[in-house]
């Protein structure tokens, strides 16, 4: 499935610019409906005979890289995972979010019904919360944490410090109890809004751990300088990451209500621009623009096309008489 092809064309960047002493127009008024369209398909749904894996936790996890927090993660474990095959590996950010039995992506029901039909490989996937402090309340679907974790340090710097959080102290713990290849073509991780921007960063800062990267209504924006990464990547040596990058029209505008606007704060103007930048330096890219908000209302729905897209290449045996490969992942 590729979306780039119908899409890229037609985008031009420049922000709006006014005559001397003219007034800026003021915000336009909300699309009316923008996320009606968005529902989940049946791959995102549970269905009797699919073989359904196990969500282990919450697991606790002390962090060095942000002394004094901790974070809470779950393991989905695949019903046909055999300790005696190395698994893939998937990482999700603001892992609440997604493990939500009735939340806008139900990624473990993606999860069961993909790997089921040998859509994707069999992957270990891990959903983390932001870090917190003992004594912060837990992210929930209604409240993801800014302003009450160490969400928005964690997620919206661009340095290395959430990357040792994945790689030096989450994926040894996950690696002690199961057998994950070592191979980062079999890692991904992935997120919504700074957990986007987050999970770029991760793959950035440490490629020969993680060679694939899923990012909805990423927010490559001006919370902590996050809209430098355009220039980034341009100035940047092509690094060995494929990415999915999807957004909406109606992502956060940067307009105010005296129609004042500043793109550094619009999140489709700087998703447009990473698309670009990523396009010039010859990544694996795909991308997806709808007419969405700042939701992962979209974002959910496409989640199986994006894994889909994301693992294209896993192996396949092409043998008429292989039955395994023509069977159902049963469970182990």
């Amino acid at each position: 499935m590729r979306f780039r092809s119908l899409l890229f064309c037609g985008f031009a960047l420049g922000a709006p610019t006014f005559l001397s002493g003219q007034r800026p127009p003021q915000a336009p008024p909300p699309i009316a409906n923008s996320l009606a369209y968005f529902e989940l398909g049946p791959d995102s749904l549970p269905h009797e005979g699919v073989a359904k894996g196990v969500l282990r936790g919450p697991f606790v996890l002390p962090s060095q890289a942000y002394p004094g927090t901790q974070h809470t993660y779950w393991v989905y474990v695949p019903a046909s995972y055999d300790p005696a095959n190395p698994a893939g590996l998937m990482i999700i950010n603001d892992g609440q979010a997604y493990i939500a039995p009735e939340g806008e992506a139900r990624a473990v029901n993606v999860l069961d019904n993909l790997i089921y039909r040998r859509e994707i490989p069999v992957l270990i996937t891990v959903f983390i919360n932001p870090g917190r402090t003992p004594d912060q309340q837990e992210p929930t679907p209604a409240s993801w944490g800014d302003g009450t974790t160490n969400r928005a340090t964690e997620y919206n710097t661009l340095d290395d410090k959430y990357a040792r959080v994945i790689v030096d102290e989450l994926m040894p713990a996950i690696y002690k109890d199961y057998n994950i290849s070592k191979d980062p073509e079999q890692h991904a991780i992935g997120g919504a809004s700074s957990g986007a921007i987050a999970a770029f960063t991760v793959a950035w800062q440490r490629p020969g751990q993680f060679h694939k990267v899923f990012s909805m209504i990423g927010s490559f924006t001006d919370i902590r300088g996050g809209n430098a990464y355009p220039d980034i990547v341009r100035k940047s040596d092509k690094k060995p990451i494929r990415i999915f990058l999807q957004d909406g029209r109606n992502d956060n505008r940067a307009l105010a209500a005296d129609g004042s606007y500043n793109e550094a704060r619009d999140w489709f103007y700087q998703n447009v621009r990473m698309v670009q930048a990523l396009t010039e330096k010859g990544y694996d890219l795909n991308f997806t623009f709808s007419i969405g908000t700042h939701s992962l209302k979209q974002g959910g729905h496409l989640l199986p096309e994006i894994l889909r897209w994301l693992w294209r290449d896993q192996p396949a045996s092409t043998d008429p008489h292989d039955m395994t490969e023509r069977s159902f992942r049963e469970r182990k």
